[in-house]
């Protein structure tokens, strides 16, 4: 039976960054499989070839002391510096989107209602989404990536920092055009981000026409926390069945299984592969689930800690400063 294995980059004593195997707390570089790479990146872009060769050392190779670190001893950074493309489903998860509409109320339809005609409201137009709509996405920039246990640095202007923990699809060859029931044999594997939002950015009122400012609101240094490790699509089930939890200074704030996407993962290698051209390394975030800041009116403030967690993939740690 194999041994299950996750991908992490590392760096010691502030050395420069290297590609690790993570066994058991214990992280081998891969330069000692005789690979020609030094970065997940590198990896990524033969990704069955190089998978199978990380699997048959992890099998099979005994390692001496000397070539294993602790990971205790390193410093975890965020698993990809930097994919080439960042792409993220807004809207998908039913409650969030539920919870969304009762508490900021934005939208003309709803203007005039109570708050339990406005549950009932979101809830049908989630239904009728799910059945038939289609997926929400945008794009982020890479320079908004730092570490899982690194700060998440607020702007002084900031007014409403928001937190979204998320499921991330690491893209693991090129994908066009693909077929919703092939999508999941494109993904090399899984990671978690913390999708941070200045929600005061988000809506242009000078710009109604045009909408969202995804730039403004989400792209500012430090507000894509991500990691700590890519665990392999081999090694996760299912991902639909995987559970989300976000605590603010010790908190439960979001707790929502990943069941409740409108649009699965395979729905939305589909739906993205059919507009644009996704390359290996590239990271689909596939939306966060109800218990935002928007939901407790409670934004990020400096001083808090945030911590996130997937279901078998690991948990991440920031502080707000």
């Amino acid at each position: 039976m194999s041994i299950p294995f996750k991908l992490g980059t590392f760096s010691v004593a502030g050395g420069a960054p290297f590609a690790g195997v993570v066994v058991n707390e214990r992280v081998l570089d891969v330069k000692h499989l005789g690979l020609t790479t030094s970065s997940t990146f590198d990896l990524l872009q033969n990704w069955s070839a190089n998978f199978a060769a990380l699997q048959a050392d992890v099998d099979g190779t005994p390692r001496t002391s000397g070539e294993l670190h602790s990971l205790n001893a390193l410093h975890i950074h965020a698993p990809l510096l930097y994919p080439r493309q960042i792409f993220c489903a807004g809207a998908n998860y039913r409650q969030h989107v539920i919870d969304l509409v009762v508490d900021q109320n934005k939208s003309p339809e709803t203007e005039n209602m109570t708050a339990e005609q406005r549950r009932a409201w979101g809830a049908a137009m989630m239904d009728k989404r799910a059945a038939t709509g289609t997926p929400y996405v945008f794009t982020k920039i890479a320079s908004a990536i730092t570490g899982p246990f690194d700060k998440i640095i607020l702007p002084k202007d900031a007014e409403q920092p928001d937190w979204e923990l998320e499921l991330v699809v690491v893209i693991g060859k090129t994908t066009r055009r693909v077929a919703r029931a092939d999508a999941l044999s494109y993904v090399a594997g899984y990671t978690l981000a913390n999708d941070v939002t200045l929600r005061e950015k988000v809506h242009r009122a000078d710009m109604k026409a045009i909408g969202t400012d995804w730039l403004a609101g989400k792209s500012a240094p430090s507000f894509l926390p991500m990691g700590p490790f890519i665990t392999p699509a081999a090694f996760v089930a299912d991902p639909q069945q995987l559970h989300i939890t976000l605590k603010l200074n010790g908190e439960v704030m979001q707790d929502e299984s990943t069941s409740d996407m409108l649009f699965n993962v395979a729905r939305l290698i589909e739906y993205t592969s059919n507009l644009v051209e996704l390359w290996p390394g590239d990271v689909l975030l596939t939306g966060s689930p109800k218990g935002n800041g928007t939901h407790y009116n409670r934004y990020l403030q400096a001083g808090d800690v945030v911590e996130g967690s997937i279901s078998g993939l690991g948990v991440m740690r920031n502080v707000c400063v």
